[in-house]
């Protein structure tokens, strides 16, 4: 029977994406000085706007505006012909102290939920990382965007693009039906010349020969002309790329967002240890294909819900996973702050892998079970 899945990506010049990498560097900035540091940092973007709004307590003030203008600027917003430019936007800061309401829940020895709410972590053993194909090779596609537009493989083009994949299985095999590919580029730029480069140099280099057929459909800038792109064409915000961040849409999500956040928000911190239980239920072959699902309340330490899902895979009774997760993972805001290292984590960096499926982080770690 034929499935099919689909998910998207977006470079870090995509207006969304950026806002979560100002939101992440100011959250380290705000870390390397005082690990203690409770940050909640959102970022909005508009024509040749940033806006810096947030809750933060911390013994250290970082020089926000060059962290934001950097940031911008490293990513390729550095000339006025793109109408966006790190070197002269207008940037906004308005941050206040977190609320005391909040505070009296978290600040305490047993740490607890810096709010409520519903996290999910998932894993497939369909994949080398544990994680959907589709997503890996849409992850792939935009990587590789940066890759060519940064080293002048590709001349002409800026920072903004998505591409979006659609993966066919049948008969256990994995076919691409449909590959959609948007890339910023300059007003002089051939677009039949820019069509050709974007396969040649992407397309090909980063999707496997054997996923490819002669029916895969393949969009390039489909609209025809991206000139005008970035946050001159799109407001940009904090938390809205949550589903490229995550699992492209093929497993659930709680709704909230991880960037700006520091480890106390369960949002962010439960979201790393849920996909670390995950991936390790099924790493540990006691299924094929894994939903681990939390949720919080406010000031309170034990989460009020663990589950699992594993969607007819499981090679053990669930109730026995179940209970062998209960036994060996610890769901407490503490706990995995301290087992997953959180207070030394490089949050930019995580938001420039996508969070999930690379091994250098710690809650990708693979530890044995049974």
């Amino acid at each position: 029977m034929e499935k099919l899945f689909t998910a998207e990506s977006v470079t870090f010049g995509h207006p969304d994406k950026l806002s979560d990498l100002i939101a992440d560097s100011i959250l380290d900035a705000y870390l390397e000085e005082d690990k203690d540091s409770k940050v909640a940092c959102e970022v909005a973007i508009s024509q040749n706007k940033v806006y810096i709004m947030g809750e933060v307590t911390s013994k250290c003030s970082p020089d926000i505006e060059k962290i934001v203008r950097g940031v911008i600027n490293d990513v390729g917003y550095s000339k006025d012909e793109l109408l966006f430019n790190g070197n002269t936007c207008d940037i906004i800061i308005n941050i206040s102290k977190q609320s005391p309401d909040i505070a009296q829940g978290v600040d305490k020895e047993d740490i607890g939920a810096g709010d409520q709410g519903i996290m999910y972590g998932y894993a497939t053993n369909k994949t080398e990382n544990y994680m959907p194909l589709a997503l890996n090779l849409a992850h792939k596609l935009t990587k590789r965007l940066e890759i060519v537009r940064k080293e002048n493989i590709i001349t002409g083009l800026r920072p903004d693009g998505k591409a979006q994949v659609t993966l066919e299985e049948n008969n256990n095999k994995n076919y691409v039906k449909a590959i959609v590919i948007s890339c910023q580029h300059d007003e002089d730029k051939d677009l039949k010349l820019l069509k050709e480069e974007i396969i040649k140099y992407v397309l090909k280099e980063v999707i496997p020969k054997e996923y490819l057929t002669k029916d895969t459909l393949i969009l390039i800038n489909p609209t025809g002309r991206f000139v005008i792109g970035g946050p001159v064409a799109d407001t940009g915000v904090t938390g809205r790329k949550i589903m490229v961040d995550t699992y492209g849409g093929l497993a659930h999500h709680g709704g909230g967002a991880f960037s700006g956040k520091d480890y106390t928000k369960v949002d962010r911190s439960a979201a790393y240890y849920a996909r670390f239980v995950a991936k390790n239920i099924v790493a540990s072959n006691l299924a094929e294909e894994c939903e681990v699902r939390v949720a919080y309340a406010i000031g309170v330490s034990k989460p009020v819900m663990v589950d699992i899902e594993t969607f007819n895979t499981n090679k053990i009774p669930v109730a026995k996973i179940k209970q062998i997760v209960l036994e060996n993972f610890d769901f407490s805001p503490k706990n995995i702050i301290e087992s997953l290292n959180l207070k030394n984590v490089k949050y930019a960096e995580v938001t420039k892998d996508y969070h999930f499926g690379n091994e250098k982080f710690p809650w990708e770690k693979i530890i044995k079970l049974i």
